[in-house]
């Protein structure tokens, strides 16, 4: 097949929503695909134009097989619910360079990664003049997340953005997003529940795993802790809508009735320089903050850790489901996930004993539940459960191939042999 594939994100941003771009994208093209990308210079998670790309303008470039096509646009330095609607729809008025070399040539089908809010405009527009089906892929349901976190406040605005999104998913040909619980927000936009598919974010379960106790004891002198600390990591965005205020205060109840804790935030995000000066505030001694590690270090920083931090603000229930899990559960972590009873992740963490629970925004109830599992809870039958979930269900051997045959009956043609089934090592080393 000839793929087009529109999203803002992607190589060599390392996290999130980019990350399962780039490595879709190279998948795909390992198993005979013609893959053409339209993104944006790389940006995410900094907020900050990568250095490499500062200078650059309208330009494309060949990595791993995948043509990518990108363009200068705006990033703002302070983001929040107005700054990031310029931002994306400079995305789009960027991106249409790209477009009108595009939409004379055939493709078999566009797939466009959402958000951002506008990026269903020209896969439209492709369908309706070239007759081009387009698959529409939610990761995170960014209207209702303005909306329940209050970044935007304005009722008029917050109508027309919810219209907006809704016209480009229900005129998709097929429709996909990661998690039951947006599944089930989908279906309530009005999307009809045939053209709806499950489509999880995956892990490489071959480069992501357990190491030996011994291992892990030593990599937290590796990272400037004592072998007997215990740990606590977070590690990815750090955005407003993982709620890191939460972990601070209730870092500092820790520090108050003297329990030895060390929470380790690792990250880049547009909330990290007022983290940094509510840790000041609090003046907390046992927490402490690092740039994101090279991918090749992800394995001995998620092992290195006693314990992962999960966190949801209220009102985000089912809104986002959080792709640092996978990775977690892939090398046996134990999550500690703060989220509103009966949302999506929690029923998760809470059915399969994947790790420990405590309410959204709630910090004697986190604290609680730290004190409970260093105390009381056995690690490694939670370690088991994760592992074992994370090859079962998370692995990208069975979602990628799973994804293909959906994209294979969309545009029509058939498969010749089974899909594949393996994952080239090549992409592990770099992912």
């Amino acid at each position: 097949m000839k793929i087009l594939v529109y999203g803002i994100n992607y190589y060599p941003e390392l996290t999130g929503i980019g990350k399962y771009t780039t490595e879709m994208c190279e998948w795909l093209v390992q198993q005979g695909h013609q893959i053409e990308v339209i993104s944006a210079l790389p940006y995410y998670p900094e907020w900050r134009v990568h250095a490499g790309y500062r200078h650059k303008g309208w330009h494309s470039e060949t990595i791993n097989g995948v043509k990518v096509h990108r363009g200068p646009f705006y990033v703002p330095k302070n983001v929040n619910g107005y700054t990031r609607l310029v931002h994306e729809f400079s995305f789009l008025a960027s991106s249409a360079i790209s477009w009108i070399k595009k939409l004379p040539r055939n493709f078999d089908l566009v797939l466009c990664i959402y958000p951002p809010l506008p990026i269903g405009i020209f896969p439209l527009l492709a369908k309706w003049l070239r007759g081009t089906p387009y698959v529409f892929h939610i990761q995170d349901l960014q209207v209702d997340a303005a909306r329940q976190l209050g970044i935007i406040r304005r009722e008029g605005l917050l109508r027309f953005l919810e219209n907006f999104e809704r016209y480009f998913m229900r005129r998709a040909d097929l429709v996909t997003t990661i998690s039951e619980g947006m599944k089930a927000k989908v279906l309530a936009k009005g999307v009809a529940k045939e053209k709806l598919r499950l489509f999880p974010n995956w892990v490489d379960t071959a480069t992501l795993y357990p190491y030996e106790k011994e291992e892990k004891d030593s990599l937290k002198e590796k990272y400037g802790y004592n072998s007997w600390d215990k740990v606590v990591l977070y590690s990815g965005n750090i955005g407003r809508k993982q709620g890191l205020d939460t972990l601070l205060n209730t870092a500092a109840m820790a520090e108050e009735r003297g329990l030895d804790l060390h929470f380790f935030i690792v990250g880049e995000g547009a909330a990290k320089r007022e983290l940094l000066a509510q840790k000041e505030e609090l003046r907390l001694s046992h927490v402490r903050f690092a740039p994101l590690v090279p991918k090749e270090e992800l394995p001995d920083l998620l092992n290195m850790a006693d314990l992962h931090v999960i966190l949801q603000k209220k009102g985000a229930t089912d809104l986002v489901m959080p792709s640092k899990l996978s990775g977690i559960l892939a090398c046996g972590g134990v999550p500690l996930v703060a989220a509103e009873e009966g949302s999506g992740l929690r029923r998760l963490i809470e059915k399969e004993k994947l790790g420990v629970c405590a309410d959204a925004e709630n910090e004697p109830g986190l604290l609680y539940a730290l004190r409970q599992y260093f105390e009381q809870e056995p690690a490694h039958s939670y370690a088991y459960h994760a592992r074992s979930y994370a090859q079962q269900h998370m692995s990208i051997e069975s979602l990628l191939p799973r994804f293909e045959a959906y994209l294979y009956e969309l545009s029509g043609q058939i498969v010749v042999g089974e899909p594949a089934n393996s994952y080239n090592t090549r992409l592990g080393s770099r992912f």
